[in-house]
Parts: C-alpha cells; structure tokens; sequence
C-alpha cells in the first residue's frame, strides 16, 4: 500500500493508530503493530481504559481520533495532500480545518459493504474519497494457488 501512495505522490509520513491492551503476555495486535513498525509506517499506540458500563459489565476503550486530529493538523502546513483512512464522520470538522489550512484531503473508506462504513457527511467533506472495495486488489497480496 505505501509503495502504491509512493508512485503516485511524495510520501511524507503514513500512521497507523490503536490502541493496545497492557499487562498481557500476548496481545493479537502486537505482530502487526511490529510489522506496520519495521515496514516504514509510524505507529501511535495508546492503552486502552478499561471501565463497567451501566449493567455492570467489564469493557475496554480505545479511541484514537484526538491523537489523528492533533497529527494531521500539526502536518497541515508542511504538507499538500493528506489521505484519511476513516469514515467516521467525527473527522468532517477535521477535514475541513485541514482544507482551510490548503491542504486537500481524499478520504478511503467503503460505501459497498452494508452497512456503509463512511458517513455521508464526510464523503461530502473531502476533496476526493476512494472506496476500499475498489482497490484493496492492489493493496493485498495474492495468494499462491495450490500447484503453482
């Protein structure tokens, strides 16, 4: 994926975002934080806050929307061109204040998965939006068939 922004654009910086669970002995998402790490992507982890909801069950959150408002926006005047992998459409105030800072703004998310993954108020916010469904086939690897 990062080569296919490369040959397209000068890439400045990718971050991946999450959230990781402490204390564990094995987390499921530390393979991939490593290989995201080693692979030229700048990863932003914070832990997750465990806290009971109202019927006394055990959850865990982990939100990471301020730490990718705060990144883009500190980017923001040193960049032309900024890719949102989201659709959640807390980022339409986002978006827009990186617009007004001159900075175009294509966000990726998929409208061909039901429900729609992308709010329609930030499709309509960002100078472009790609939908995932139509080239994840360049981001992923091919498996090998068996006999081949």
């Amino acid at each position: 994926m990062l080569d296919w922004f490369r040959n397209r654009s000068r890439l400045i910086r990718a971050y991946y975002y999450t959230a990781v669970v402490e204390g564990e002995e094995f987390s499921p998402v530390k393979p991939l934080v490593d290989w995201l790490d080693y692979n030229g992507f700048s990863v932003v982890t914070k832990p997750v806050k465990r806290f009971t909801d109202g019927q006394g069950h055990s959850r865990i959150k982990g939100n990471m929307d301020i730490e990718i408002a705060v990144d883009m926006l500190e980017l923001a005047p040193r960049i032309e061109h900024a890719v949102l992998f989201s659709g959640d459409g807390d980022f339409r105030r986002l978006v827009q204040a990186v617009q007004a800072k001159g900075v175009r703004v294509t966000v990726v998310s998929t409208l061909k998965s039901q429900p729609p993954m992308i709010a329609d108020e930030l499709r309509r916010q960002a100078d472009a939006y790609v939908d995932l469904a139509d080239t994840v086939g360049d981001w992923t690897r091919t498996r090998a068939t068996p006999g081949s």
